[in-house]
């Protein structure tokens, strides 16, 4: 008989304790450490009774050699399959994570019934749903005549049993991994050694038979995929789906990818009839702009390799307290923080007095520091009350000297603004060669002051006239 070991693993991070305590030694967490049971006896034996086995000797390669593209099944939605790097690669693993209700089993039902219309075999395992549920789900999306094969189960053994009979599925969906559980493991569905251990499995059995298998994760309150770290580890892509309550649009973020470009991003629009996709994200941002109004900037953005058009707002107004407020939504704090002292210290715009309200239209979220151009236009039109031309675009980095330094991507950035019909751009100097087509003209300010002084000039024009 296999003997019973207790140990006790942190909810967590997933370390492993051999005594209870208040507080995971690695995480720092509190009230984490589960106690759970592992057989020592699985696989041959006891380990004082299994022998050594001797290593074989593997062959040693150079990094020269010929190279093969990873095949790839290729599901026929564009933004789909411009965020997994051109399609699901055949016997990959790929981790979908976002929060509940947040369109992750649409998505993937829309894929599926997609890639069943063109022949491939799709099975999709629901641990969450009945079959009933994923049927009416299909029916509402319009695709319940797609001859995917579903399947409502939980323990690993019995759902490679069943995928085990007839052609090797293309890809297997399972949503979601938190629900599975495996005999190899003795504790309850949900923790950190089933998790582990069940994702184990599928992802060996993704490498051994070259089939595409799809994970569905929970995501926490923090915003990351509920479980241990090491999944986000062992899968070889995972993409989160995010996206805004009170907006229409989500968007599928990639944040790693073994096969493909990471910080990529796919765009699609929730509808009553599923996800649709938006092939322009930049029209969807700057949809509602209202062009005369102080204080907004239109920011030419890059997410991954395709150019992304957003209009920052700000607002700065006459603060009845004595410490001004500073709120930000989809943007960092820390570097509003940073341009407000640059702004005071190197062009003398005062910022003491006023409260600064900092938005990002669209719920959009940006991560790049070349927004920080368009963030200080942005504040100087709200605090001058001057509009800034409409058709202009900013995008460059600030430093704490006052510069502006150049980013990457500076033509791909001007020209997705020229084919939204934008005809001026402000952008650092040294950025890549500009093409002067169709009359685009730039302006490249050498430091802050620079431009603080051209928009200081519109407001002398307009008193003078």
């Amino acid at each position: 008989m296999a003997k019973s070991r207790i140990q006790f693993i942190c909810q967590n991070c997933g370390s492993v304790h051999q005594r209870w305590a208040g507080k995971c030694d690695a995480c720092g967490e509190w009230n984490t450490l589960v106690e759970e049971g592992t057989n020592s006896g699985i696989g041959s034996g006891p380990a004082s009774l299994r022998s050594p086995r001797k290593g074989r000797a593997v062959a040693l390669t150079t990094l020269s050699g010929d190279i093969e593209d990873a095949p790839r099944i290729a599901s026929g939605i564009g933004e789909l399959d411009r965020a997994t790097g051109g399609g699901f690669v055949r016997g990959s693993a790929l981790l979908v994570g976002g929060d509940p209700g947040i369109g992750k089993s649409t998505l993937l039902t829309q894929a599926a019934a997609a890639l069943a219309a063109k022949g491939h075999r799709i099975v999709y395992v629901s641990g969450e749903e009945a079959v009933a549920q994923i049927r009416l789900r299909a029916q509402r999306l319009g695709v319940a005549a797609a001859p995917v094969e579903l399947a409502a189960e939980t323990n690993v053994e019995d759902i490679l049993a069943t995928i085990a009979d007839g052609r090797r599925p293309d890809l297997l969906i399972l949503d979601s991994i938190q629900t599975l559980w495996t005999d190899m493991a003795d504790s309850a569905p949900g923790t950190v050694t089933q998790v582990r251990s069940s994702a184990q499995a599928m992802i060996r059995y993704a490498k051994s038979t070259g089939a595409a298998v799809v994970l569905v994760g929970h995501v926490t309150k923090e915003g990351q995929i509920a479980g241990p770290r090491v999944v986000e580890h062992m899968v070889d892509a995972v993409l989160y789906f995010e996206g805004e309550g009170g907006h229409h649009y989500r968007i599928l973020r990639t944040v790693k990818n073994r096969f493909g470009p990471t910080d990529e991003i796919g765009v699609f629009e929730m509808s009553d009839k599923g996800l649709r996709e938006v092939s322009n994200p930049s029209e969807l941002f700057l949809g509602e702009r209202h062009a005369k109004s102080p204080g907004a900037a239109v920011f030419a953005g890059m997410e991954g390799t395709r150019p992304v058009l957003v209009e920052i707002q700000a607002l700065v107004a006459p603060s009845p307290l004595g410490t001004p407020r500073r709120a930000v939504v989809g943007w960092d704090s820390a570097r509003l923080s940073m341009i407000l002292a640059v702004l005071e210290a190197h062009c003398g715009v005062r910022f003491a007095t006023h409260d600064v309200y900092l938005n990002v239209a669209g719920g959009y979220r940006i991560t790049e520091p070349a927004a920080d151009l368009a963030v200080a236009a942005a504040l100087v039109s709200s605090l001058t009350g001057i509009a800034l031309p409409a058709d202009c675009v900013y995008f460059g980095e600030i430093s704490l000297s006052g510069a502006i330094r150049p980013v990457a991507h500076a033509q791909q950035r001007l020209k997705e603004a020229e084919k939204l019909g934008f005809g001026q751009a402000v952008l650092p100097r040294g950025s890549e060669e500009i093409s002067g087509g169709n009359g685009f003209g730039a302006f490249q300010p050498e430091t802050l002051t620079d431009l603080v002084v051209r928009i200081a000039g519109t407001l002398r024009r307009n008193a003078e006239d």
